[in-house]
């Protein structure tokens, strides 16, 4: 088959994804299947090579990272019940001070809080931030919806272990340890930088409060920080159980802003967000206590990485460092604390709870993987390898516009990363470029205008307490900038690497 037909059945098979899913509001991951099967159909591979690539590819990156996905969440829910979070974030408050504390909590979210599942993560931070709002003046709540919205977006995409971050790793074979340290030398400068411009925007002139924010009635009252993790379906306006995931992996259009901040959603997907707070039957452990086992895993899969770049080989430190082992130290210590402070039967709930959030994030990483596998088939890398000079940047700020495409589109951060993944993932030999690179450059991509089709827009509108217009500002825009900053260190990385 000639290039240009592989180059349009590869287009027309992306366009079909995008408007099954829109359009028809089909399961991204029934859309995804079907995708795959036409490409590789149309591209001339044959049934039983198509069914061949579908199935080989989904099988080798659940192979990579389904365990690593299963762990991070399953830390993340046993964290999330022993209320590590709200102690966290009013431990930040102590701290750093009002004036400080976007950047700090944005930042925090970012880079340390990836495992908590990114839904729950997002219903139990805003309320304490909506109460920290007040503190901050006439622009309190614009300041603290930017941080919150950039923090949590890009910290999905970049940081380890963030589903999607596994998930770009993963899929164009980059290291875990070495995606962790250039991740977080990209998310860091990112989330200040955005956070900084968009507040800057916003506090001269562009906010509006009386339009910008909703009018409490009478009886609402923001909410203190406090302990408390279970909003409730009507508290702080949280959706229905069958609300679509916010970090994009089930995102719809039907959602629509109500009176009082509430929303309404109906989507593919059903995902429970509602953090359930275990009673300690002792007294809280020390923050330290309860973060240590996370952090180990990080620092090991991060010593794993310098190691390697150094060149120094140990067989124990290669297996406390690798990702599956590091991650599974992290994961039992997290279940001893949660033993010891909530009991036994909780942190068995908590795991349950894990295990339900996980079961999707792995299928459609998956799928992403059998996307790749059908394109690599097809022999699409090395046609775009033809066209893509790995002596400029034009390859990277590809990458970066074929997932801001995608999500534009589909109006999925995590979807669009993993397609984009999975599209380039054949492609990034060719280039002559680091894998890390690329992978990173679709995670930008795929933050570009964060809008009205993204669960994580509404949530953000409702516990925050804005109006349409107001999150348009503070979300779409505030994450766009982040898209656009992410692209300056990753292209100073390319310099280097």
């Amino acid at each position: 088959m000639s290039d240009t037909a592989v180059l349009v059945n590869t287009a027309v098979a992306i366009l079909a994804i995008v408007v099954l899913i829109v359009r028809f509001k089909l399961n991204p991951l029934i859309a995804l299947v079907i995708g795959c099967c036409y490409l590789g159909l149309a591209a001339g591979l044959g049934v039983e090579k198509t069914i061949e690539a579908v199935s080989t590819g989904f099988g080798d990156i659940m192979a990579e990272i389904g365990l690593l996905i299963a762990f991070g969440v399953l830390m993340g829910a046993i964290l999330r019940d022993l209320r590590a979070i709200e102690r966290l974030v009013d431990r930040l408050l102590h701290v750093v001070g009002p004036k400080r504390i976007p950047h700090a909590m944005a930042l925090t979210i970012a880079t340390f809080l990836q495992s908590i599942y990114l839904d729950v993560l997002l219903v139990i931070s805003a309320p304490l931030a909506r109460g920290i709002a007040p503190r901050l003046g006439r622009f309190g709540t614009a300041r603290m919806a930017t941080a919150l919205a950039i923090g949590l977006e890009c910290g999905i995409i970049f940081t380890v272990p963030g589903v999607g971050a596994l998930a770009l790793a993963g899929l164009l074979h980059v290291p875990l340890g070495t995606y962790l340290l250039f991740g977080l030398i990209v998310v860091i400068p990112t989330v200040a930088i955005a956070i900084t411009i968009t507040t800057f925007l916003l506090t001269h002139g562009w906010w509006k409060p009386a339009l910008d924010e909703q009018q409490l009635v009478a009886e609402e009252v923001a909410p203190e920080p406090s302990t408390e993790t279970d909003p409730g379906p009507e508290s702080d306006g949280v959706a229905s159980k069958d609300e679509p995931s916010g970090d994009g992996v089930g995102a719809s259009p039907a959602v629509a802003p109500r009176t009082g901040g509430a929303v309404v959603a109906t989507a593919e997907t059903s995902v429970d967000v509602r953090a359930k707070s275990v009673e300690p039957r002792t007294k809280q452990p020390n923050l330290l206590v309860l973060f240590t086992p996370l952090v180990v895993a990080l620092v090991l899969v991060a010593t794993g990485a310098i190691a390697e770049m150094a060149g120094w080989r140990n067989s124990v430190v290669t297996f406390l460092s690798s990702p599956l082992v590091a991650l599974l130290i992290g994961l039992v210590g997290t279940c001893l604390v949660g033993r010891k402070y909530a009991g036994q039967p909780n942190v068995e709930e908590s795991l349950a709870t894990g295990l339900r959030q996980s079961g999707q994030i792995l299928l459609l990483s998956g799928v992403g993987g059998s996307l790749a596998g059908v394109i690599e088939a097809a022999g699409l890398g090395d046609i775009l390898g033809k066209y893509l000079s790995a002596s400029t940047w034009a390859p990277l700020l590809v990458v970066w516009a074929i997932a801001a495409v995608l999500h534009v589109a589909v109006g999925s951060v995590t979807i669009s990363a993993i397609t984009a993944a999975g599209l380039l993932a054949p492609v990034a030999p060719a280039l002559g470029i680091d894998p890390v690179l690329v992978a990173l450059a679709a995670g930008a991509g795929s933050l570009f205008l964060v809008h009205l089709t993204s669960n994580t827009f509404w949530l953000l509108q409702a516990l925050m307490g804005q109006t349409t217009r107001g999150t348009l500002k503070t979300c779409s825009v505030g994450v766009s900038i982040a898209s656009v900053v992410a692209m300056g260190p990753i292209l100073a990385l390319s310099l280097v690497l």
